[in-house]
């Protein structure tokens, strides 16, 4: 297993990160590369129209499938994804020479968002269609129906129903500090987050930056500032411990020194593994930009609102895993909920699903110093390996 996620690491190697975007060179030459080790496994290697690749046991129509993603970030850390792809091999290689029960094992394509966010598993579970994803763009205009032609340079392209398989598991780092700062080294994700987003603007008026008084001025920016102090003390006052959010991507215009800014846009993102609890945040974002623009005597704006809903995993799923993680590591695990997306969340739609997480050192990971003790790699795949006895026996 370290062997084979060492060998992926060298396709888009980039010191101590990786460079391997949804359908660029380096993704390719490692999915062809996972095709033959999946085919070496004794697996057959199914590839779908958007790229993602699958080893299925032969005659198996009833697999527990494994698996993660293997594209990176821009600048990407050596196991976010890659992690779980790799694991999933080991898995249905194990359990097939040891006669164990049929599992299968996929990477998923572009779930690092170079064209929309989990754009593989999200067209393989129907939440997105392929008409509409061949619409999509990446941020230089490059478009998706073209860059998924280079499926066929990975092996025989066809449909893998999802009526093949009975569950979805995925291995995991955290991505963030929880496990790391606690000194423990596996999560039991009941959770995924769900995640709001929208923009929103303030306009004020564009003036002289020396010649208008402050009492006169009305500058989106400080708009901004006000908006943001006012919604940290309000949310403050509703959120859980699993609550983020953030304020990102800020355009001023005309981002000028001498220029008093006339309109500020900006993305605002929320997320918490209650649906409820992000309605009611974004109630009291919008009540909070109303306030700031009626104070400031500025006009605000919201849109491009999108809502990715909250999942829970299987009960029965989250059961085995937290048994499996009591004998492997009595002391050293806990329950937890994630803060970041996965192709899990998509496959849920279909299907029981569960996850488990090992530490991420420092709690880096988009980033090229993302990194995880080799001790923690191998646990975590002992530990996932346990769970799905569990489940099978």
């Amino acid at each position: 297993m370290l062997s084979d996620l060492r060998k992926l690491r060298t396709f888009g190697e980039c010191g101590k990160g990786v460079k391997r975007r949804a359908f660029t060179d380096a993704d390719i030459e490692a999915r062809r590369w996972l095709a033959s080790r999946m085919a070496d496994a004794g697996l057959t290697v199914h590839v779908d129209p958007v790229g993602n690749v699958f080893g299925i046991p032969d005659g198996a129509t009833n697999s527990i499938l494994v698996g993660s993603h293997s594209d990176t970030q821009p600048e990407g850390g050596w196991l976010d994804g890659a992690l779980g792809v790799i694991v999933g091999l080991e898995v249905a290689r194990a359990s097939r020479e040891a006669g164990g029960p049929p599992i299968a094992c996929v990477s998923f394509q572009d779930e690092e968002g170079r064209f929309s966010t989990l754009t593989g598993s999200r067209v393989w579970t129907g939440v997105l269609s392929l008409a509409d994803a061949d619409q999509l763009r990446d941020a230089d205009g490059v478009s998706f129906a073209e860059e998924r032609k280079k499926a066929a340079l990975i092996g025989p392209v066809g449909e893998v129903p999802a009526d093949w398989f009975r569950t979805f598991l995925e291995l995991h780092i955290e991505q963030g500090p929880i496990l790391d700062t606690a000194g423990e080294r596996i999560g039991v994700v009941r959770d995924i987050v769900g995640i709001r987003g929208e923009r929103i603007s303030f306009i004020g008026d564009q003036n002289h930056a020396g010649t208008t008084p402050m009492q006169l001025r009305r500058d989106a920016f400080q708009g901004l500032v006000r908006f943001t102090d006012d919604l940290n003390t309000r949310l403050r006052e509703i959120v859980g411990l699993a609550t983020v959010w953030t304020i990102g991507h800020v355009t001023l215009h005309p981002n000028a020194a001498s220029v008093i800014p006339g309109r500020v846009d900006f993305s605002i993102q929320w997320r918490d593994p209650s649906d409820e609890l992000l309605q009611r945040m974004r109630e009291v974002v919008h009540q909070t930009a109303s306030a700031t623009a009626q104070g400031m005597g500025l006009e605000w704006q919201t849109s491009d609102y999108s809502a990715i809903p909250a999942t829970q995993c299987d009960p029965t799923i989250v059961a085995a895993l937290e048994r499996a993680a009591m004998t492997a590591v009595p002391n050293g695990w806990r329950p937890i909920t994630s803060g970041a997306l996965h192709d899990a969340a998509n496959v849920s739609r279909l299907m029981p699903m569960g996850m488990l997480f090992v530490p991420s050192i420092n709690g880096i990971s988009h980033n090229f110093d993302e990194d995880t003790a080799a001790d923690d790699l191998v646990l975590g795949a002992e530990t996932f390996a346990l769970a799905i006895n569990l489940l099978t026996n």
